[in-house]
């Protein structure tokens, strides 16, 4: 059964952020959905986030912000590679034809991202505004890209946003099989070599859950978020030593 859930709060540029339990609930007809309106500067992404709250709209509707009960939560030490990834991974780190880029072409990622088709998606929610928004966010500091590159050319990657030792995954692409698993692989190692526990994915989904993610409630993750997001800035740059022993030790039943 729907209920009619209560309005949701307009918040004018500067407002603050409503508190995450005021988001409507699972037999609403948008769950998750807590507040329209504000901006998207750099300031409002970063409160939003640390915040436990995201952006998502589609074109023609008003910025919209969400904090999902419960939320998909990738814990790094669960991160599951599945035979055939952990084969396509070896041989990656093995060409000298291929190579993991950090924050090399991020505006590249996020167009590629917009254009990925989705399944059951008939548009994308990376509207121009979004991909100026987060490429502020990636000119201060607090937005990053994982790319795979081969023969020098991008093959796939992801990107997402990072405060402190709080990381939130945004989107992923690939134009080459395996190319966006393998950037994804690439972050949980880096997040392993930084003592960064865990990865946002927001929404379950599948494909997530076959690579080890879970469901946490949104209080739990909130929780961590105010835990992590003030800890010191960690250098977006990748090195191989990262690799060393992911594809050994990537969680159960892989």
């Amino acid at each position: 059964m729907t209920i009619e859930p209560p309005p949701i709060p307009w918040l004018e540029p500067g407002q603050p952020f409503p508190p995450f339990c005021d988001a409507w609930g699972e037999n609403s007809p948008a769950p998750g959905l807590l507040c329209a309106g504000s901006d998207l500067k750099v300031d409002t992404l970063k409160q939003a986030y640390s915040s436990g709250i995201f952006p998502w709209y589609g074109e023609g509707q008003p910025i919209l912000w969400w904090c999902p009960e419960p939320r998909m939560v990738l814990d790094v030490q669960n991160f599951r590679i599945h035979p055939s990834l952990k084969k396509a991974i070896k041989q990656f780190m093995r060409s000298q034809r291929c190579e993991i880029r950090m924050d090399f072409a991020f505006d590249e990622v996020m167009r590629a991202c917009s254009a990925s088709p989705r399944v059951g998606q008939s548009g994308t929610w990376i509207l121009p505004e979004m991909m100026d928004a987060y490429s502020n966010l990636h000119r201060a500091g607090f937005a990053h890209s994982v790319e795979t590159w081969i023969d020098g050319h991008l093959a796939g990657g992801l990107y997402g946003v990072s405060i402190g030792r709080a990381v939130f995954g945004e989107s992923m692409f690939h134009n080459v099989s395996n190319a966006s698993k393998i950037a994804l692989a690439a972050l949980v190692a880096f997040c392993r070599q930084h003592k960064i526990s865990q990865i946002d994915c927001q929404q379950n989904t599948r494909h997530l859950a076959s690579l080890g993610a879970g469901e946490v409630s949104r209080s739990e993750f909130v929780n961590r978020v105010k835990i992590l997001t003030p800890a010191p800035a960690i250098d977006w740059q990748f090195v191989p030593v990262y690799w060393n022993n992911l594809v050994a030790s990537t969680g159960p039943n892989t």
